[in-house]
Order: C-alpha cells, then structure tokens, then sequence
C-alpha cells in the first residue's frame, strides 16, 4: 500500500531531507584528495546530530556507517572505512539518510575529486540529468512507469546503462516504503501517482555495462565489468502541477 502524507507529515519528511541536502552540501566541499571516507562518515555523523535530526543508515538492517561512499565502480552502498583514501581524479558517491520527529528523508550525489576523466564527467552529468528528466515527469495522475521510463531513454540516448538491482523507493516513517521505482520502465505502467506520496528517486548509471556484483563485506556494490559508476537522489513530494523537491537547502 502506497500512503498518501498529511500536509504535517511532508513538514517532518521536509525536514529530515533538509538536513541531509545541508550535510550533502557540506561533504561536496570535503570531498578531496586524502581524506579518507571514515573522515566523510564521521564528518556526516557529527553534522547530522548538531542539526537536530538522527543518522538513518546507521545500524539498519546492520549498516555499519552513516554515509555510503562509493567510490569508481561502486555503485552503492561502500562502507567508509580509514584505510580507503579518495585520490585525485576519483568520482565518489554520497549517499545519506537522516530521521526528523519520525520521519526520513534521503538524497545522494556524486563529486569529483580534483581533475577528472571526460568519461566520467559525462557519466556524472547524464546522471544528473536522468533524475531532472525524471521529476518532470512526477505529478498527480502520472503512472509511475512515466518517471522510471524517463531515466531509462535519457540514460540509454546518452549511451550510459541503467543498473537494474537498486531502486528508488517511497519513504516517509520507514526509509524504504512502497513504492520500489526501478530506474526502467515503461510509459503508461505502474501506480498512479497522487498528492501527497512521497519518493525517493534515484538513478545509478554506469559508463560500461550494469552487471553488478557486491562484494564480500556483504554491501559494497560494484560494477561487474569495474567501469565507473555515478548515483543522485532526491526525496520529493508530489503535488498536483508537479513535485516539490524536499531534499534541496532553501526549497520553499
């Protein structure tokens, strides 16, 4: 069952997913040459609860960490650890939820760290791109398959690949709720969308193929062919003209 959200309850959900696009903002800037990716986790803790809200990740389903670092051909899920460094020209995947008053939000997005390849700045803005493509399409009376059909042509149009295991998510007072909202599909499918749901949108792209092994720490999720990877993730509401992007600093 898909819930529909009171007007209060986006307010808690507005919240929580303002605090991660805060802490999002702030790593963005962290995100260098040497630093470790126990550092961003500890960083992202840390700001996480001197904003008032609690980290979402930490210990679900046995998550060791606050933030997902996935770094290169990690798609998602990388456990920070001190002894993983970023290094120049690495993209890094920032993943991150927190809790407000009950409620989740979650957002994620990929940095460069110093000069990077062309690839993978395409890669990063075809990604980027594929979510904007995707929230055009949210509205009231839309069928989800019309916003997972966006990321799928805009991707494949820009010769990228849709990883297929991971997928978006409704959330609200559980992190993951109904609907899943894969990154694939076709128009005119799925749940009708109405006021009020609120998603986690979230493609995860490669510049290779999306064959995804994860690795035996039991979370790090890489690609197969080890071609780089890049994730972006918003939590909206949707309205009646559109949606409302929760998970942006200073949205109205």
């Amino acid at each position: 069952m898909i819930e529909i959200k009171t007007p209060a309850e986006i307010v808690s959900i507005r919240k929580a997913s303002r605090v991660v696009a805060e802490v999002l903002l702030q790593l963005k800037s962290r995100v260098k040459p040497g630093v470790s990716t126990l550092d961003l986790d500890r960083f992202a803790e840390k700001s996480v609860r001197d904003l008032g809200a609690v980290p979402a990740f930490l210990g679900y389903r046995g998550y060791p960490a606050t933030l997902c670092v996935s770094i290169n051909e990690e798609i998602v899920h990388g456990i920070p650890s001190p002894k993983r460094f970023v290094k120049e020209g690495d993209i890094v995947s920032l993943d991150l939820g927190a809790v407000c008053d009950g409620f989740y939000g979650d957002a994620a997005l990929t940095v460069a760290a110093g000069e990077i390849s062309g690839g993978a700045k395409r890669l990063m803005d075809v990604t980027r791109r594929s979510l904007e493509e995707a929230l055009l399409k949210v509205r009231a009376g839309a069928r989800l398959g019309e916003v997972s059909h966006a990321v799928e042509s805009y991707a494949e149009e820009n010769g990228m690949s849709v990883v297929r295991e991971f997928t978006g998510h409704g959330i609200g007072r559980r992190l993951h709720e109904e609907p899943s909202i894969p990154n694939f599909g076709r128009p005119g499918s799925g749940p009708v969308l109405k006021a009020g749901m609120t998603l986690a949108i979230e493609p995860m792209l490669c510049l290779g193929r999306a064959e995804v092994i994860v690795k035996n720490d039991g979370w790090t999720a890489v690609s197969a062919d080890g071609s780089l990877a890049a994730h972006y993730e918003h939590t909206v509401a949707v309205t009646e003209g559109g949606c409302e992007i929760l998970s942006i600093v200073g949205n109205g």
